[in-house]
């Protein structure tokens, strides 16, 4: 398999990120594509769909072997559930697969053309493998059984934001950052109270604490320096 295309995003590092696609339709990305795959021809059509299936790799997740049993964060990690009833990146093969929102083909000079989406839960850099239109006739089952994830699908946490902290979140990236925050981005294995937590996001490191399990309280945002 090769690399036709690379996502950058609002992540540098794994922590944060959301568990499932298009859960966060404020996140964006942007699709480049590596230059043998930037004729315009293989983009036409795409414009007419809404959403779209990357395939893509864990690249973060390189290791030798594979366990047939993993532990899903919406657990807490303590509870075993055969890889394949899960989308673990932990896998025979790292592929994944996300669902996102095409928000619009750009045709540039310097890049070709330029997929700009949103709801992606893929890391700053994520190689990208195949892409696919998601066809809703058929991509879509509204009485589809969800497994052990029923009980944890819509479980999110009330955030508390300083207001004085506001101003050191880059432009248009607030209402992201608190739906991030929402969701929990601990480790599923991680609870602590008494802990500070800290993700990347944006250009900015911002650090939280939860409390009482239902509340995330952000304690400090600050502007990560490029070097």
């Amino acid at each position: 398999m090769k690399k036709i295309a690379t996502i950058y995003t609002d992540f540098p590092t794994k922590f944060g990120i959301p568990r499932q696609g298009n859960l966060i339709e404020e996140l964006k990305g942007k699709i480049v594509f590596e230059e043998a795959y930037r004729n315009r021809e293989a983009f036409r059509g795409l414009e007419d769909f809404s959403h779209i299936w990357l395939l893509w790799e864990f690249s973060e997740n390189q290791r030798e072997g594979w366990s047939p049993t993993v532990r899903p964060p919406k657990l807490g990690g303590n509870v075993r559930k055969g890889v394949f009833a899960t989308r673990s990146p932990f896998r025979p093969n790292s592929i994944g697969l996300s669902c996102v929102k095409l928000e619009k083909i750009e045709f540039t000079k310097e890049q070709g053309p330029v997929l700009h989406v949103a709801g992606a839960d893929l890391m700053n850099g994520t190689p990208i493998y195949d892409i696919k239109p998601y066809l809703p006739y058929v991509d879509s089952i509204p009485d589809a059984a969800n497994g052990f994830t029923e009980r944890t699908k819509d479980q999110k946490l009330f955030v508390e934001f300083p207001e004085e902290m506001w101003e050191k979140v880059p432009e248009g990236k607030m209402e992201a950052l608190v739906k991030v925050l929402e969701l929990d981005p601990r480790p599923g294995y991680q609870k602590e109270e008494s802990r500070i937590y800290g993700f990347g996001f944006a250009g900015t490191e911002v650090k939280f604490m939860v409390e009482e399990e239902k509340r995330i309280k952000v304690v400090s945002i600050e502007t990560i320096e490029e070097e």
